[in-house]
């Protein structure tokens, strides 16, 4: 972090209130345990210092032994209650911010969720998160960071309060007049030049520290580039994705130099190694040493009236003890403002990511059932630039397709294919042009309903570490003879009856040691069953066999119309052998519709984009058989 981007305290204090709300709005008894714990540990221990001053001033001036049992039992009651609730809040405040990192994580995650796919897929929001972690895991910043200062700053407030409570004494009472010349800590100026220098010196160490801790919230770039090329160069070794090419291309030599070269971020001639023997090191000194002066001032002045008759013995236990506290506090309370003026930065960062604003606007019009799912989609000049480039991914595009026909979409990578279906399926809104459904702006329909019309197998499809049954439906309530007829219809249904879980069964070992492991073919296949599952009148398949052997394509392709049934289908593959069973062919090159027609109507333009693929193809597959 830069010296400008550092804000004011009032601006921090701002900062870290509005943090503090999130946090509080999603698990409100973190912070209710930790601010109860926080004000007990800081006014208990007050409790034991009087008794135990009173104790010894019975046990000086040689009263009444029953005086000094009683005061003792009632410190040993007193000293047990304590202890027994101070258990009993620490495990509350221990259960309560058990699992704190997913916590944090599951705040991220809850606005990853309802924010739009836009925003989400906006590589600036992706680095934005990815900067807000790894600051988190780095050097503890942000709601992790906010969650402790907010402990320490209530629990040195109540401290103070407490301190001050059984400390005006010793400033109020008066050494004799017999004293002779110590009457002089009677002298009002005197106890101001004391109070004055002890001021000083508690607010000195904690400013100290924080202008070290400073050094570090101005590193947090350089860490957090230390820490990917250690994360990156350290654990892909140990990453079993990377483990042949590791091995055979001997990658782990190249990356030893990560953890052994002394210059690193985090080596022994680092700039975190520099910093630490150079500025860093001399503020925490000072700091500490600072800290002595002030314990030495104290024992002083306090001595010194005790010795003159201000007071007996056991108040000299109970100021030395409440005066070291108070300044200990007092200190808490400047470092903590320190540290969240520090940490604000960091907070600012998440706060921009949950305060991220939506790019679509959903639209309140709800879609009209039509007699046998019978949808007209329609591209009117549509025209799309992703965000961050003036390239455009599609131009002009026109098409129109839907009332249960199958079209097909083809051409090269990078064609603008899948940017196509991102539009329909309104990822995204155009930049420019519109997308009519019906005959009405797509916008104008509410977005959720909108994405029911769809059901999509992407490319880059996930299935999770769940149930089978409960990956294709997506729920852990669902029609079990339903998904048994989906996976079928995928190609799935052998695989099924060879498992003896069924439906039960477990997707790879990441939960369960009974999970099983799943080839690409039978994860595409799954896929394309939980799109059937979904049972929307618009199919949306996404390159769907190019993890499938030849004999499983050909028989997705044989079944291709029984599978969809009478709904609209949108096909998108590099196999134009697929294109043969469809109605209509569009043809994307460049990011526009070069072609369309049918099969036979393309191939007839010998000159055209789908006859050169198709050629190109069906040349290789003679040459095979030749």
């Amino acid at each position: 972090m830069k010296n400008k981007n550092m804000p004011t305290l009032s601006q921090a204090l701002k900062i870290n209130f509005k943090a503090w709300r999130i946090l509080f709005k999603e698990y409100p008894h973190i912070l209710f345990s930790n601010v109860l714990v926080s004000i007990w540990s800081a006014l208990s221990p007050y409790v034991g210092i009087f008794l135990a001053a009173r104790v010894i001033d019975e046990l000086s001036s040689g009263k009444d032994s029953k005086t000094v049992i009683w005061l003792v039992a009632v410190t040993l009651v007193a000293e047990a209650v304590i202890a027994l609730l101070t258990a009993l809040l620490k495990k509350y405040k221990e259960t309560q911010s058990a699992g704190l990192y997913y916590k944090v994580e599951n705040i991220y995650t809850k606005k990853l969720l309802n924010t739009d796919f836009a925003t989400v897929d906006d590589p600036a929001t992706q680095e934005l998160l990815t900067t807000i972690r790894q600051n988190r895991n780095g050097g503890g910043w942000g709601i992790y960071r906010m969650l402790y200062d907010v402990e320490l700053l209530v629990g040195a407030l109540f401290s103070t309060v407490g301190g001050i409570s059984l400390t005006v004494t010793l400033f109020t009472q008066s050494v004799p007049q017999s004293a002779g010349d110590f009457t002089v800590l009677n002298n009002p100026l005197f106890l101001i030049a004391i109070i004055v220098a002890m001021v000083i010196i508690t607010c000195a160490a904690p400013l100290l520290d924080s202008k070290a801790q400073g050094y570090y919230a101005k590193l947090a770039g350089t860490l957090n580039l230390g820490n990917r090329l250690h994360s990156h160069f350290l654990y892909v070794c140990a990453d079993k994705r990377y483990a042949e090419d590791t091995r055979v291309y001997r990658q782990y030599v190249y990356c030893e130099k990560y953890g052994n070269d002394k210059t690193s971020t985090f080596g022994t001639k680092g700039v975190f190694s520099k910093y630490s023997k150079g500025p860093v090191g001399i503020l925490c000194a000072l700091s500490a040493a600072i800290s002595v002066v002030f314990t030495l001032i104290v024992y002083v002045f306090v001595c010194l009236k005790a010795w003159a008759g201000a007071f007996g013995i056991g108040a000299v236990t109970q100021y030395i003890s409440a005066v070291t506290k108070l300044s200990d506090s007092f200190s808490n309370i400047l470092r903590t403002f320190g540290a969240m003026k520090n940490n604000a930065p960091f907070l600012r960062l998440e706060l921009d990511f949950l305060e991220l604003p939506d790019k679509l606007k959903s639209g309140e019009e709800c879609i009209e059932k039509v007699a046998d799912d019978e949808y007209r989609i329609e591209f009117v000049n549509v025209s799309f630039k992703y965000p961050g480039t003036d390239m455009y991914a599609l131009k002009n595009v026109n098409i129109k397709f839907g009332n249960g026909r199958r079209l097909a979409v083809v051409g090269k990578n990078g064609s603008g294919k899948t940017t196509f279906i991102k539009l329909l399926c309104r990822l995204y809104d155009p930049t420019e042009g519109t997308i009519l459904l019906n005959g009405r702006d797509i916008k104008e329909y509410d977005i959720k309903e909108y994405g029911r019309v769809f059901s999509v197998v992407f490319q880059d499809f996930a299935l999770f570490a769940m149930p089978l049954g409960e990956n294709v439906a997506t729920s852990a309530v669902y029609d079990r003879n339903k998904a048994v007829r989906c996976l079928e219809e995928a190609g799935f249904g052998e695989r099924l009856k060879s498992w003896e879980d069924g439906l039960d069964t477990m997707l790879y070992k990441v939960l369960s040691e009974k999970g099983v492991e799943i080839s690409g073919g039978e994860a595409q296949k799954i896929a394309l069953a939980r799109a059937l599952y979904k049972d929307a009148p618009v199919v949306v398949l996404d390159e769907p066999t190019a993890a499938l052997d030849p004999i499983a394509e050909s028989e997705i392709y044989e079944n291709f119309n029984k599978i969809v049934k009478n709904k609209t289908a949108i096909y998108i593959s590099h196999r134009l052998s697929s294109c043969r069973f469809c109605d209509d062919i569009a043809v994307f090159e460049g990011g526009q519709v070069v072609q369309q027609g049918t099969h036979e109507e393309l191939l007839e333009d010998t000159d055209g984009q789908y006859s050169e693929l198709w050629n190109a193809q069906a040349q290789y597959y003679n040459e095979r058989n030749s």
